[in-house]
Protein backbone atom coordinates (compact mmCIF):
# COMPACT_ATOMS: atom_id res chain seq x y z
CA UNK A 1 0.00 0.00 0.00
CA UNK A 2 2.63 2.57 1.03
CA UNK A 3 4.61 1.76 -2.40
CA UNK A 4 1.52 2.18 -4.24
CA UNK A 5 0.84 5.45 -2.96
CA UNK A 6 4.35 6.12 -3.97
CA UNK A 7 4.11 5.41 -6.70
CA UNK A 8 1.16 7.75 -7.45
CA UNK A 9 2.44 10.45 -5.04
CA UNK A 10 5.54 10.72 -7.93
CA UNK A 11 3.64 11.08 -11.00
CA UNK A 12 3.99 14.44 -12.25
CA UNK A 13 -0.08 14.20 -13.01
CA UNK A 14 -0.37 14.00 -9.30
CA UNK A 15 1.51 17.45 -8.98
CA UNK A 16 -0.48 18.92 -11.39
CA UNK A 17 -4.11 17.87 -9.97
CA UNK A 18 -3.08 18.80 -6.73
CA UNK A 19 -1.89 22.20 -7.45
CA UNK A 20 -4.76 23.09 -9.24
CA UNK A 21 -6.82 22.61 -6.98
CA UNK A 22 -5.46 23.53 -3.72
CA UNK A 23 -4.37 27.02 -5.07
CA UNK A 24 -7.54 27.41 -6.75
CA UNK A 25 -9.85 26.46 -3.78
CA UNK A 26 -7.28 28.92 -1.92
CA UNK A 27 -7.71 32.14 -4.71
CA UNK A 28 -11.32 31.34 -4.26
CA UNK A 29 -10.97 31.78 -0.80
CA UNK A 30 -8.72 34.82 -0.61
CA UNK A 31 -11.34 36.57 -3.07
CA UNK A 32 -14.45 34.94 -1.77
CA UNK A 33 -15.41 38.76 -0.32
CA UNK A 34 -15.74 39.87 -3.69
CA UNK A 35 -18.85 39.68 -5.97
CA UNK A 36 -19.10 36.56 -8.56
CA UNK A 37 -17.72 36.17 -10.61
CA UNK A 38 -14.09 37.05 -9.26
CA UNK A 39 -13.42 34.30 -6.69
CA UNK A 40 -14.45 32.25 -9.45
CA UNK A 41 -12.08 33.75 -11.87
CA UNK A 42 -9.11 34.04 -9.48
CA UNK A 43 -9.78 30.36 -8.61
CA UNK A 44 -9.42 29.32 -12.58
CA UNK A 45 -6.74 31.31 -13.04
CA UNK A 46 -4.67 30.64 -10.35
CA UNK A 47 -5.54 27.01 -10.47
CA UNK A 48 -4.26 26.85 -13.92
CA UNK A 49 -1.18 28.74 -13.15
CA UNK A 50 -0.30 26.54 -10.60
CA UNK A 51 -0.35 23.40 -12.29
CA UNK A 52 1.65 24.69 -14.95
CA UNK A 53 3.70 26.29 -12.86
CA UNK A 54 4.17 23.04 -11.01
CA UNK A 55 4.64 20.99 -14.36
CA UNK A 56 7.23 23.99 -15.70
CA UNK A 57 9.50 24.03 -11.73
CA UNK A 58 9.65 20.04 -11.70
CA UNK A 59 10.59 20.03 -15.01
CA UNK A 60 12.92 23.30 -14.98
CA UNK A 61 14.60 22.13 -11.84
CA UNK A 62 15.06 18.56 -13.46
CA UNK A 63 17.09 20.62 -16.27
CA UNK A 64 18.85 23.20 -14.26
CA UNK A 65 20.06 20.54 -11.47
CA UNK A 66 21.69 19.17 -14.29
CA UNK A 67 23.97 22.31 -15.73
CA UNK A 68 24.96 23.89 -12.56
CA UNK A 69 27.78 22.52 -10.28
CA UNK A 70 29.08 22.91 -6.84
CA UNK A 71 26.87 25.07 -5.05
CA UNK A 72 25.73 27.31 -7.29
CA UNK A 73 23.51 23.29 -7.81
CA UNK A 74 21.83 23.92 -4.97
CA UNK A 75 20.59 28.07 -5.06
CA UNK A 76 20.36 28.76 -8.56
CA UNK A 77 17.70 25.76 -9.51
CA UNK A 78 14.94 27.03 -7.20
CA UNK A 79 16.00 30.51 -7.75
CA UNK A 80 15.59 31.06 -11.11
CA UNK A 81 12.42 28.73 -11.06
CA UNK A 82 10.76 31.42 -8.41
CA UNK A 83 12.10 34.09 -10.37
CA UNK A 84 10.18 33.14 -12.79
CA UNK A 85 7.13 31.47 -11.32
CA UNK A 86 6.46 35.03 -9.41
CA UNK A 87 6.36 36.98 -12.94
CA UNK A 88 4.23 34.51 -14.38
CA UNK A 89 1.62 34.68 -11.09
CA UNK A 90 1.78 38.34 -11.21
CA UNK A 91 1.00 38.66 -14.47
CA UNK A 92 -1.52 36.13 -14.84
CA UNK A 93 -3.81 37.84 -12.07
CA UNK A 94 -2.97 41.49 -13.42
CA UNK A 95 -4.41 40.17 -17.18
CA UNK A 96 -7.76 38.57 -15.58
CA UNK A 97 -7.87 41.77 -12.92
CA UNK A 98 -7.87 39.74 -9.47
CA UNK A 99 -9.15 41.92 -6.89
CA UNK A 100 -6.95 40.57 -4.24
CA UNK A 101 -3.62 40.17 -6.08
CA UNK A 102 -1.23 39.92 -3.03
CA UNK A 103 -3.04 37.78 -0.71
CA UNK A 104 -4.01 35.42 -4.03
CA UNK A 105 -0.80 34.82 -5.16
CA UNK A 106 1.34 34.69 -1.47
CA UNK A 107 -0.02 30.72 -0.35
CA UNK A 108 0.72 29.84 -4.16
CA UNK A 109 4.25 31.30 -4.56
CA UNK A 110 5.38 30.39 -0.76
CA UNK A 111 4.09 26.77 -1.46
CA UNK A 112 5.81 26.73 -5.00
CA UNK A 113 9.11 28.42 -3.22
CA UNK A 114 8.90 25.48 -0.89
CA UNK A 115 8.56 22.63 -3.38
CA UNK A 116 11.67 24.43 -5.16
CA UNK A 117 13.74 24.01 -2.71
CA UNK A 118 12.81 21.16 -1.46
CA UNK A 119 12.32 19.00 -4.73
CA UNK A 120 15.65 20.24 -6.02
CA UNK A 121 17.24 19.23 -2.58
CA UNK A 122 16.34 15.46 -3.40
CA UNK A 123 17.62 15.97 -7.14
CA UNK A 124 20.51 17.11 -5.79
CA UNK A 125 21.09 13.92 -3.01
CA UNK A 126 19.82 11.40 -5.81
CA UNK A 127 23.08 12.90 -7.77
CA UNK A 128 24.87 12.29 -5.39
CA UNK A 129 24.12 8.81 -4.58
CA UNK A 130 22.43 9.49 -1.22
CA UNK A 131 18.91 8.77 -1.77
CA UNK A 132 17.15 5.72 -1.38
Amino acid sequence: MIARLGRVASHTATHILFAFFMMGSWAFYANAYHAMPKPAVAAFVQGTSSACITLFLKTLLETLSRRFGGTAVLIMPPAIACTLSLGILIAMHWLSGTPEMFATIAVPFSVASIYAVTYNFTLWRKQRGQHK
